[in-house]
């Protein structure tokens, strides 16, 4: 049949979505944060988060490690929704089936195959007709549900000796029905109903009309691995009978009253079940959590992280998780590289985006935990988005996470930070040859990565890009600025600058002179400080010292030292 829009967000596999009021106001002791992530040259920064889903409730995973350290069910059930009760329910549940998206319900034949017209309750046993392949119930011209049954071709069948069915149709069998969908054959248990979306509607979709637990039979192995701990299974049919029973109640006359998709909870019928998890149904037969009389909103994710989040109900509370981190649990730490030139696509607005800003977290857990705000610092404009859309721009595993600082800013924050001796920040990351550079209040920070990122300021800054930096013969620094003796030195790929207040800032050029010079001892040598740069001569060049100078032939690639005192 075909599926109707559900006006719901669908969420990750194994993730609970069901919207309820209060979902999405900024949750209670929300913290403002002043964490800034700049974005580097090549717009590809590494995200690392915890957990998988939204957080509220229970942690599939979580439930998995409690197990593990030998929780039975009922203590995981109560520790993650703390200050519900136990009770049972009974009774149906109408489930949409998503996957049929034509617009009648096709069976195969079964064992005491009957007809049920809603409109009047009258109910007719189908016929054993020779060759018949398949039953359905569809839509005739007039809008009205009318039976036919399948040999080589469609033949109508007359309910009753009537045309059409007063009501909307539905069929039941002494077994499972297996039914069929474009992408094939599927089985279910109870009843297929072809039901009308509206009062006269022309389309028809179908819902499976059966018993709570064996719903939730079909619920588990897609929500759950069957074959993990049975205390945990457990603890599954209970928070997806649950909500089961919450989504009921909160459509009591909604021709269906939950989904069979990620946007309520996953149910793929009969041939999704699996020995295992039957069993924790049956174990759990008809219980269920209540708060205040009625159904608990039992949402579960795959993985809290370590911190289960505040949902819109009491016992769906903010706490530490301690079950939640087990080895096995690939979802509890996690890291991937995005591409920040999306966000400037999404927000043309905001220009080039210089800075990734996180204005709020709810407060618990690392980093400050989820975060509930975004702040987008652009060349043009800044622009403000929710935790979660940045999350789904990225398909990020949930909205708790972190940017790795670049390169440069963590040789920064390494540093000092802003009361490092290059100051505060003071312009965004630049390409710089190969590599990138960010001024600072007193000096740059270089980075490549051959050489990673170094700090440079003062005489030996001034010099450097006077000469052309990373573009010139010295390449990129290797180190950061250093003591010697009484001066400074910083290195680079193919030299080093040197500076001393008698001297000034010289560089010394060339990797041939400048290891004659280091393995000569360097300041501390007998030539001294240098004071004058690289000079061409005939067949080479040289570089003055204090107390000498080193030559460097280029004919024959060999270097003579030569000390005047």
């Amino acid at each position: 049949m075909r599926a109707r829009p559900l006006g719901v967000v669908g969420l990750c596999l194994g993730v609970v979505t069901a919207l309820v009021a209060g979902v999405g106001v900024a949750p209670a002791g929300a913290v403002a944060t002043d964490q800034s992530y700049w974005v580097p040259v090549a717009k590809q920064v590494v995200v690392r988060g915890h957990g998988f889903g939204h957080g509220h409730g229970m942690s599939q995973y979580g439930a998995q490690g409690a197990a593990l350290e030998g929780l039975d069910y009922r203590r995981i059930i109560d520790f993650y929704y703390p200050g519900t009760s136990w009770s049972q329910v009974k009774g149906s549940v109408r489930v949409l089936i998503t996957g049929d998206t034509t617009s009648d319900v096709v069976v195969s034949p079964a064992t005491g195959l009957s007809l049920r017209d809603l409109g009047n309750g009258a109910t007719y046993q189908l016929p054993d007709i020779d060759g018949v392949k398949r039953w359905r119930i569809n839509v005739g011209a007039d809008g009205s549900s009318v039976v036919g049954y399948l040999t080589g071709t469609w033949h109508r069948w007359s309910p009753g000796g009537a045309t059409a069915l007063v009501g909307d149709g539905q069929f039941s069998a002494q077994e499972p029905l297996t039914l069929w969908t474009p992408s094939g054959p599927r089985t279910y248990r109870g009843a297929l109903r072809a039901a009308s979306p509206t009062a006269g509607s022309r389309d028809r979709d179908t819902v499976n009309v059966l018993p709570m637990d064996a719903y939730v039979k079909g619920v588990i192995p897609r929500e759950m691995p069957a074959s993990w701990d049975p205390e945990a299974v457990k603890a599954q049919a209970i928070a997806a009978r649950t909500y089961a029973a919450w989504s009921r109640a909160q459509n009591p006359s909604r021709y269906y009253q939950i989904c069979d998709t990620t946007s309520c909870q996953v149910y793929g019928g009969m041939q999704d079940e699996d020995p295992r998890s039957n069993a924790a149904v049956d174990a759990t037969a008809r219980q269920i959590l209540t708060y205040d009389g009625k159904p608990a909103f039992t949402q579960f994710s795959s993985s809290s992280g370590g911190w289960t989040s505040a949902g819109a109900v009491p016992y769906l509370p903010a706490k530490a998780d301690p079950y939640d981190g087990f080895t096995g649990n690939a979802m509890h730490a996690w890291s991937t590289t995005i591409d920040t030139g999306r966000l400037e696509r999404a927000y043309p607005a905001i220009g080039s985006l210089l800075r990734i800003d996180v204005v709020s977290r709810d407060g618990h857990g690392e980093w400050e935990g989820r975060v509930w705000s975004v702040r987008l610092h652009g060349t043009e404009a800044d622009r403000t988005v929710s935790g979660d859309s940045f999350r789904w721009m990225y398909g990020l595993r949930s909205n708790w996470f972190t940017i790795d600082p670049t390169p440069i800013m963590a040789r920064w924050s390494g540093i000092g930070g802003a009361k490092s001796v290059v100051g505060p920040v003071r312009s965004a990351e630049v390409v710089a040859g190969a590599g990138s550079v960010q001024r600072f209040a007193h000096g740059r920070i270089y980075y490549s990565r051959t050489t990673g990122a170094r700090e440079l300021y003062g005489p030996i800054l001034h010099e450097y890009t006077a000469l052309g930096g990373p573009r010139s013969r010295l390449g990129f620094p290797t180190t950061g600025i250093k003591g010697a003796l009484d001066g400074f030195r910083a290195k680079f790929q193919r030299g080093v600058v040197y500076t001393h207040p008698d001297t000034g800032a010289v560089p010394v050029l060339g990797t041939a002179i400048t290891n004659r010079y280091l393995a000569a001892g360097g300041v501390r040598s007998a030539l001294g400080w240098p004071t004058h740069t690289n000079t061409k001569t005939a067949h080479g060049e040289r570089v003055g010292f204090e107390h000498g100078y080193i030559w460097y032939s280029t004919v024959t690639h060999k270097t003579a030292l030569h000390v005047t005192r």
